[in-house]
């Protein structure tokens, strides 16, 4: 059938497949279009009846391969212009992006350095490594939002980020005090743990042993070969050492290794309180507990390290971990709110980094150890950004991890 004299009788055929012809109605949506244009012009569509103008309708979605809805759309357009074109599209978009593919990337980097922490924690770093460290490149990661950053996180640039405790014997010995402690405020209250990294054909790995500061959340890790008296007493000396402030109390789980005589003969040398977890108290020593997932694991993960590895990882801990858990990284501090049923309930709404909760501590120097001054503290601070110092804890960690194959 010739288009250039279709009539109606011939497309009534044709839709009632009495007729066999073949119509090419073009390739490109150009030609498509201008086919259109000649089947209406040639049939005089606006002129015909209404019954007509309904079958010059299903030839042309028949023909065309369009839907009813994009072809009333192009005879709306022939009415109204006398021709079927097709639109110049405005490649402007009406909503401007304001974060970029690059600032996700940069979001993505500094949350892997963090080992992914909630949204609010990193929130605080980003605002700090641009108003106080002033990194360009944080401009716009300021001004991002909680809900925002966990839109972020649901990306193809994010990746899924990824542990065996032993668990301690308890033992009948009275000694520590069995009480939760009270710091009212006071740094100087450590809680203590010990995480095992696990056993490998019967060969025992190496244990980290963990305090954490109540008040502060200040942060020290160190490791030995084992938790008996040889391994564990000298470790622990050193950790407690490394507090900036006095230390008060040191409470931890009724394990063994703790509740000895030479740990208490220890204490009492450096004049330090001693309690331990009440029975059935699970919550007694919970925030060092909570502390070995969030800075503990994400380092170590769960694989087995033989315990000969222990002097290698304490450099790693005396050199970055440790200072970049107390001065980069921002922790979640609780506000206690009494409900009108006077039950008490904890809000978290602060993140500091511990040497920051420190400083706010009111005569905060009258706790420090000597030879430890607010002015020492601010300037190990910053001395490097979060990020930055993050980037190197990550150098390092990756090659004492390399290490380990040697």
């Amino acid at each position: 059938m010739n288009t250039t004299s279709i009539t109606i009788e011939q497309i009534k055929g044709f839709l009632k497949g009495t007729e066999s012809f073949e119509i090419k109605s073009g390739d490109t949506i150009e030609e498509k279009y201008r086919w259109v244009q000649e089947i209406l012009t040639k049939t005089r569509y606006l002129h015909e009846r209404r019954k007509h103008r309904s079958l010059i309708r299903q030839f042309l979605v028949r023909c065309s391969g369009y839907g009813m809805s994009h072809i009333d759309h192009l005879i709306a357009e022939f009415k109204r212009m006398g021709q079927v074109k097709r639109k110049e599209r405005d490649c402007t978009t009406e909503y401007t992006t304001f974060y970029t593919k690059s600032d996700i990337e940069l979001l993505a980097e500094v949350s892997e350095a963090y080992f992914h922490p909630n949204g609010k924690a990193l929130k605080e770093v980003l605002r700090d490594m641009y108003h106080i460290y002033g990194d360009e490149r944080f401009d716009r990661l300021s001004r991002l939002s909680v809900s925002r950053l966990y839109d972020f996180r649901k990306t193809t640039t994010y990746q899924n980020a990824v542990l065996t405790y032993t668990k301690t014997r308890p033992v009948a010995v009275n000694i520590g005090e069995r009480k939760k402690p009270y710091p009212e405020g006071k740094p100087g209250y450590l809680r203590v743990d010990s995480v095992h990294q696990g056993d490998l054909d019967k060969e025992k790995g190496v244990y980290h042993i963990h305090l954490v500061d109540e008040v502060t959340q200040w942060d020290v890790q160190l490791s030995c070969e084992g938790i008996s008296e040889q391994f564990l007493l000298p470790v622990l000396e050193e950790a407690l050492s490394l507090f900036p402030f006095e230390i008060l109390n040191f409470h931890s789980d009724n394990g063994s290794e703790y509740i000895n005589k030479t740990v208490a003969k220890l204490l009492e040398k450096l004049r330090v309180h001693q309690t331990k977890s009440r029975s059935r108290r699970t919550n007694d020593n919970a925030l060092v507990e909570g502390k070995n997932a969030a800075t503990v694991r994400p380092v170590y993960g769960k694989i087995h390290i033989p315990k000969q590895h222990a002097d290698r990882i304490n450099e790693f801990n005396r050199d970055h971990l440790n200072a970049f858990n107390n001065f980069h990284r921002k922790c979640a501090f609780p506000a206690e709110i009494i409900d009108a049923r006077g039950k008490i309930k904890k809000v978290y709404k602060d993140y500091h980094t511990p040497v920051e909760k420190l400083l706010l501590i009111p005569d905060v120097e009258k706790f420090l150890k000597r030879g430890v001054t607010v002015a020492s503290l601010r300037h190990k601070q910053t001395a490097k950004s979060h990020f930055d110092a993050a980037k190197e804890m990550q150098k390092a960690r990756m090659a004492l991890f390399n290490s380990f194959k040697k």
